[in-house]
């Protein structure tokens, strides 16, 4: 597939100065909205040697803003945009100016079925600078694995679905149904993950609106005691905790979830599963979320 890895995201909040001290105090994650010539409506959070991974613009909504798709050559480049163009997808080439603010040399912007914005690009424009965490994260697990995972609400379930794995050539991993109580009457939600690299998903898409487009992010760290560290520092700053410490049954990543300034989930973890050769792997459908822990039902108290 042309599609290698998930480069960026960009989110929409009215709460800056709460993303500023939420993504470096308690993520881990560089500021480097100055280095990078930001307007004070702008934030850039740097976590590899990738000119940055987040950008926050300031908005009077609460929302996923765009998820950014990196190819590795404008070949990769070109041939989403002739799958999209086969598909009969709108998309629009970015301006140079828009590359350039985006630090990469092209790319082309569509939306999915669900309305969700996405940019493909190629060509990271980089200086390769080191991640200098202002709490002393030493590294987070990226490289051609890309920035981690992005779960994204997918109402129109069907559509989306066949969007991403037919037009786009992402794979799928493991797929869960869901339902939150007991009621017959209850309907199932689908929730699928997909991989476009190593990284067991990249992808998933859950089968229910939700008011930020986002259900959750996943950042990687290299150790369960950064994991451990991260939620030290939650507590110390008073963040929500959403989903205790766990392992998952699909992709083994070791973690705990909590509610980031717009709304929607950051999953913090550490020992994810990765695939080096997907034609020997089975999907699977699994009951559970986790061999243990990842007790969700937090986030729903006060």
């Amino acid at each position: 597939m042309a599609i290698k890895s998930l480069g960026y995201i960009g989110i929409n909040s009215a709460q800056l100065p709460k993303w500023q001290e939420f993504a470096c105090q308690v993520m881990g994650l560089e500021d480097v909205s100055t280095r990078l010539n930001a307007d004070e409506d702008t934030l850039f959070f740097k976590m590899d040697d990738h000119p940055y991974r987040f950008i926050v613009n300031k908005s009077d909504e609460e929302k996923l803003g765009f998820c950014g798709w990196e190819t590795n050559s404008e070949q990769g480049l070109q041939e989403v945009a002739d799958a999209l163009s086969t598909a009969g997808v709108t998309f629009e080439w970015a301006t140079e100016e828009d590359a350039a603010e985006r630090r990469v040399s092209k790319l082309l912007r569509f939306q999915d079925p669900t309305g969700t914005q996405h940019e493909v690009f190629y060509g990271v424009v980089s200086d390769f600078k080191r991640l200098n965490s202002p709490v002393g994260v030493e590294q987070f697990i990226t490289g051609d694995q890309g920035l981690g995972h992005v779960v994204i609400a997918a109402p129109n379930f069907d559509e989306t679905s066949t969007f991403f794995t037919e037009v786009l050539g992402f794979g799928l991993s493991d797929l869960m149904k869901i339902k939150f109580t007991d009621d017959p009457n209850e309907p199932v939600k689908r929730l699928w993950f997909m991989h476009c690299n190593s990284r067991h998903h990249s992808l998933g898409l859950f089968e229910m609106p939700m008011p930020t487009g986002c259900v959750h992010l996943m950042v990687e760290v290299p150790s369960v005691d950064e994991v451990g560290l991260c939620n030290d520092r939650r507590i110390a700053a008073n963040v929500k905790l959403t989903g205790t410490l766990g392992r998952h049954a699909n992709d083994h990543m070791v973690s705990f979830y909590m509610r980031s300034p717009t709304g929607f989930d950051i999953e913090y973890g550490a020992e994810g599963r990765t695939v080096e050769d997907w034609n020997n792997y089975a999907v699977f459908e699994s009951t559970v979320a986790s061999f243990w822990g990842h007790d969700f039902s937090v986030g729903h108290q006060d």
